[in-house]
C-alpha cells in the first residue's frame, strides 16, 4: 500500500454510541490507523424508521466522509446496514464498505440445543441481508428473535446496568431461555455495551457473540494491514463527530470507548451535513 494510502482515515459511523463498540475493535486491531466516527444521534434511533429515510442518512455520511478523504468505511449499524449497505456499494463503487452481518453462521456451528437468540432492531429483521443470512447459514437451527424496544435509547444514556436496562433484556431473554437457547446473537452494535448485563440474566453456558471483532479483522483484510506490523507504531488520529449533543456525547467517551476524543458539532441541513 503507498503511504499517501496509509494516511488517509478510515470512517465509521452509527446512529449514536453503538459504532463505539466497532471502533473500540478496529482500534484495538489497527491502533496506527487513523479514524473519523460519525455519531447521527440527531437521529438515534435508527431501528424504527423507513428503509428510505435510513438510505438517505447513510448517503450524506458517506459523502462528508468522502469530503474528508476517507479510504473506507464501516458501517457501523446493523440497521443501515441491512437499509442501505447494497445502495452505497451500487451509488458509491469505488469505495470499499465493510456493514454488519448478524453472526448467525457462527452461533448456528456452535449450538448444541439449536435453539439460537437474536436481538436486533425491527428495520434489521426487515432488511433482506437479515433474510439472507438466515437462509443460508440458520435453516437447520431454531431461531428466537427480540427488538428490546427502548434497550438503544437507555445505551445513548449510559445506563448500561440499571434496573429498567435489565428489565428490558430479562423481558427479551428469560422466554428465549425457557426455550433452550445456548447462543445469543448481538444484532446492534449498541447490544455489546450491555454484555456483562446479558451474561449475568443468562449465565455463564450461554455464549455471546459480539461481532465487533470480525468487522474490525475485515477491515484489516481489506486494506491488507495486520496488527502485528502495527502494533507498535504510534496511535493514529481519533476525530469524532456528533448531530446530537457534543458535551453528552464526550462524557460518554471514557466509560464506551475507554479513551477520551475531542468531537465536532454536525448539523443536517437540507439533507446535508455541515461542520463549523
Amino acid at each position: 500500500m503507498n503511504t499517501k494510502k496509509q494516511l488517509k482515515p478510515i470512517g465509521v459511523f452509527d446512529s449514536g454510541v453503538g459504532g463505539l463498540t466497532v471502533l473500540r475493535a478496529i482500534r484495538e486491531q489497527l491502533p496506527s490507523e487513523s479514524i473519523l466516527y460519525f455519531a447521527d444521534q440527531g437521529h438515534v434511533p435508527y431501528g424504527p424508521r423507513p428503509l428510505e429515510e435510513v438510505q438517505g442518512f447513510s448517503k450524506a455520511i458517506t459523502l462528508f466522509f468522502l469530503e474528508l478523504g476517507v479510504k473506507l468505511i464501516v458501517v457501523a449499524c446493523n440497521t443501515a446496514s441491512a437499509a442501505a449497505l447494497h445502495v452505497l456499494r451500487q451509488t458509491f463503487p469505488d469505495v470499499p464498505f465493510v456493514g454488519m452481518e448478524p453472526a448467525i453462521k457462527p452461533a448456528a456451528e456452535f449450538t448444541q440445543t439449536g435453539v439460537v437468540g437474536i436481538l436486533a432492531t425491527p428495520a434489521t429483521f426487515q432488511g433482506e441481508l437479515y433474510t439472507s443470512v438466515v437462509e443460508r447459514f440458520g435453516s437447520h437451527v431454531t431461531i428466537l428473535q427480540h427488538t428490546c424496544p427502548g434497550l438503544v435509547q437507555q445505551i445513548e444514556r449510559g445506563d448500561l446496568t440499571g434496573q429498567k436496562t435489565r428489565t428490558i433484556l430479562e423481558l427479551a431473554l428469560n422466554p428465549m431461555l425457557e426455550r433452550g437457547i445456548d447462543t445469543i446473537v448481538l444484532g446492534c452494535t449498541h447490544y455489546p455495551f450491555v454484555i456483562p448485563t446479558i451474561q449475568n440474566i443468562v449465565g455463564s453456558d450461554v455464549r455471546v457473540i459480539d461481532p465487533a471483532p470480525a468487522v474490525a479483522r475485515q477491515v484489516a483484510r481489506l486494506l491488507g494491514l495486520s496488527r502485528t506490523r502495527l502494533i507498535d507504531s504510534k496511535p493514529g488520529r481519533l476525530q469524532l463527530f456528533t448531530s446530537g449533543e457534543v458535551v453528552e456525547f464526550e462524557a460518554l467517551l471514557p466509560s464506551l470507548l475507554g479513551e477520551k476524543g475531542i468531537v465536532k458539532q454536525a448539523f443536517w441541513e437540507n439533507g446535508q451535513i455541515r461542520v463549523e
